[in-house]
C-alpha cells in the first residue's frame, strides 16, 4: 500500500495574532526544576535523552511568561511531572495506566498518602509547592481536573490496547482531558495570585473562550506531534488520524483541515473575549488576566514547538522554515518496549 513520505504543516502563525513572550526566570528556575526531576532517576538513558530534547522548562517559559520565580519553578515541576505520567502510561495497557494514574491522583488528593513509589514522591513535592498558595476555588477545580485527566489517560490506553480510533466529537472530549491542557490552565490562578469564583467558569461565554484556547493548543500539538507519534505507533490518539478516518482525508488533507479549523477556533476565541459579561471591577480584572494567560499558552505552544527537537528532531529549524515534515520510519517493536519510566 502506498505510504505518504511527507506532508506540509498548516501555517498556524499566520492566523495567530497573539503575541508571545519568555519568562525571565527561565534559565535559573528551569535548571532547578530539571535537576529536581532528574534526581529521581526515572528514565533510562534513551528516555532521558528524549526528555532533555523536549525542553519542558522552555515550554513553561513561553506559556507562563508572567509568573514569578517560585510560581514559574512550580509550573516547571508540574510539566515535568506530567511528562513522567504521560511517558509511563503511553507504554501501559488500560489497567496498568489506571493504576499509575491512581498513584498520582491519590497523592494529589491526600497529603498523607504514600505508597513508597517514585511517582508518589515526585507528586508530593509538587503538591506541597502548589497547595501552599493556591486559593481554595482554584485548588478544588485543579483536583477535579486531575481526576478527569487520569480517567481519560486510562481511557486512551484502553483504546490503544483495542486499536480503536474514536469518532471526532468523542475524540475532542477525550483530548481536552488527556492532553492535560485543563491542568495547565489550572495553574493560571496559582501563578497569577487569583482565586476566581466558580460563577466565572459556569458562564458560557467565558467557557467559549476557554474551550477555543484549549482546543487550539490540542489541535496544534497533534499536527506538530503526528510524525513523532506515528513513528512510535501512538498515532491513534491524534486529531490527524481521527480526521483521516472520519472525513476520508489523506494526511495532507487532514493537516490542511487542522489549519482551517484553527482559524475558526481563533475567531471564536477573540469574539468570545469581546462578549464577556461583567462580574464587577475586581473579578473582571482577574478574568482578563486569566484569559491573557490562555493567549500566552496558545502562542507559547506554537513558538516552543519549533525551538526544540521534541517533535521534528534535529531538523526543527528546517521544518519551521519550509513546513515540510518527512515521516520517520516506525520504530521496531523491541525499541518501543524499552521504557525507563517506572512508578516504582
Amino acid at each position: 500500500m502506498y505510504r505518504t513520505e511527507h506532508f506540509i504543516l498548516p501555517d498556524l502563525f499566520a492566523v495567530c495574532p497573539l503575541v508571545g513572550d519568555v519568562n525571565p526566570h527561565y534559565k535559573e528556575a528551569g535548571a532547578e526544576s530539571a535537576d529536581w526531576i532528574n534526581s529521581y532517576n526515572v528514565f533510562t538513558d534513551r528516555k532521558k535523552a528524549f526528555f532533555m530534547q523536549g525542553c519542558n522548562e522552555l515550554l513553561v517559559a513561553h506559556t507562563y511568561p508572567y509568573a514569578g520565580y517560585e510560581q514559574f519553578r512550580t509550573c516547571c515541576d508540574f510539566v515535568n511531572l506530567l511528562f513522567v505520567v504521560d511517558e509511563v502510561s503511553d507504554e501501559q495497557n488500560g489497567n496498568d495506566a489506571r493504576a499509575t494514574g491512581q498513584i498520582y491522583l491519590n497523592t494529589m488528593r491526600d497529603p498523607d498518602f504514600d505508597d513508597g513509589s517514585t511517582l508518589c514522591k515526585i507528586t508530593k513535592d509538587f503538591r506541597e509547592r502548589f497547595m501552599s498558595s493556591a486559593g481554595p476555588n482554584a485548588a478544588r477545580r485543579f483536583l477535579v481536573h486531575c481526576a478527569d485527566y487520569i480517567e481519560c489517560v486510562s481511557r486512551e490506553a484502553e483504546l490503544r490496547e483495542q486499536d480503536e480510533v474514536l469518532d471526532l466529537p468523542s475524540f475532542i472530549d477525550l483530548r481536552r482531558e488527556n492532553s492535560a491542557i485543563r491542568l495547565c490552565f489550572g495553574l493560571f490562578e496559582y501563578a497569577l495570585g487569583l482565586d476566581l469564583p466558580q460563577e466565572v467558569f459556569d458562564n458560557p461565554t467565558f467557557m467559549e473562550a476557554y474551550w477555543a484556547a484549549a482546543d487550539m493548543v490540542c489541535w496544534a500539538n497533534d499536527v506538530y506531534s503526528y510524525d513523532m507519534e506515528q513513528s512510535k505507533g501512538l498515532e491513534g490518539n491524534n486529531i490527524v488520524t481521527v480526521l483521516m478516518k472520519e472525513k476520508s482525508l489523506d494526511l495532507q488533507g487532514a493537516s490542511d483541515y487542522v489549519g482551517s479549523y484553527f482559524k475558526v477556533l481563533m475567531d471564536s476565541y477573540l469574539d468570545a473575549r469581546k462578549r464577556l459579561p461583567s462580574w464587577g471591577p475586581e473579578i473582571d480584572a482577574g478574568v482578563a488576566r486569566y484569559l491573557d494567560a490562555t493567549a500566552h499558552w496558545v502562542r507559547g505552544n506554537l513558538d516552543w514547538s519549533f525551538e526544540t527537537q521534541r517533535y521534528f528532531g534535529a531538523r526543527f529549524l528546517e521544518v519551521k522554515e519550509t513546513g515540510i515534515v518527512h515521516l520517520t520510519p516506525r520504530f521496531p517493536d523491541d525499541l518501543m518496549v524499552d521504557s525507563g519510566s517506572e512508578s516504582e
